[in-house]
């Protein structure tokens, strides 16, 4: 490992996990206004990342995060000089979160691990510091590149019983930032279907497969549609103080950050309050 890839990015306990990709101004200043500590941005956003420094203009503390960068999908070259761009103006405020996507999706989905390796030895190059950086991991392989090439690992869609295997595999001076998926409801049917509609996009993908199966999950747990043990474990749901005993689940794993991700069954239903409600359950202060 790099030094500077022992020096862990302070983005909070609790960030927001947000599948767009792009941040509005006034949604960020929402979310630092609640005391979250981040918010990470997914749907492989494009190179240019130009929506981040509004909203980093709209807030002073909040830190972004991409999670994550598609390698397939923004060049290295143009996604670093962003990043310096961004670094400019927001100095510390940035966390490049870089990932191989899925190679049902990407046709150019070839050797991925030799992939993201050249991928950062391009932003190497290109001056982007390993301690502002995090990779996508789930597997044992990817977790130690992780370790020895950035700040640490962002794996998605994993149980803390993952968090506390990774936390196993790279030490305790390695950034581990998981995601975990939250449904306010106290109604575990209706909880299991809005989690079912979103994670039934992972169980065609080898990759998230594989790894719950390598979690003791069974092939009838991962078969369409998921079973509910499967469905219980990626996905919380409950009262608000309920939710916030699995979140922290993995920070006792040993995570040192946890990104929620907030379903919601309808696009009538607000995020805002629900982030309210477990911003009051989580005690965040900023």
């Amino acid at each position: 490992m790099t030094e500077s890839a022992s020096l862990k990015p302070d983005l909070g306990r609790f960030g927001v996990w947000l599948g767009t990709r792009s941040l509005s101004p006034e949604l960020a200043g929402q979310i630092e206004s609640l005391g979250y500590g981040a918010a990470w941005i997914g749907a492989s956003p494009d190179a240019d990342l130009a929506w981040v420094e509004p909203a980093l203009n709209k807030t002073t503390s909040l830190q972004i995060a991409t999670g994550i960068v598609n390698v397939w999908s923004a060049p290295a070259r143009e996604v670093a000089a962003s990043y310096q761009r961004i670094e400019s103006a927001h100095p510390g405020r940035f966390v490049l979160g870089i990932g191989v996507g899925h190679p049902e999706h990407s046709q150019e989905y070839r050797k991925p691990y030799d992939a993201l390796v050249a991928y950062l030895d391009d932003i190497d190059q290109a001056m982007v510091p390993d301690s502002r950086r995090v990779l996508a991991a789930l597997g044992p392989k990817m977790l130690r590149l992780a370790a020895q090439r950035s700040a640490g690992a962002h794996p998605y869609l994993t149980p803390p019983e993952h968090t506390g295997k990774a936390r196993q595999l790279v030490g305790n001076t390695v950034f581990l930032a998981p995601e975990h998926k939250v449904v306010l409801t106290e109604d575990a049917a209706e909880a299991r279907a809005v989690g079912r509609k979103f994670i039934d996009f992972y169980l065609g993908l080898s990759n998230y497969v594989n790894n719950w199966l390598k979690l003791g999950f069974t092939e009838d747990d991962v078969r369409k549609p998921g079973s509910d043990r499967l469905i219980d474990a990626l996905v919380a749901y409950g009262t608000p103080e309920a939710i916030v005993r699995r979140l922290n689940e993995h920070l006792e794993a040993g995570a040192d950050h946890v990104a929620i991700q907030v379903l919601r069954g309808s696009r009538d239903e607000k995020l805002v309050p629900a982030l309210t409600d477990l911003a009051g359950a989580l005690e965040l202060t900023r």
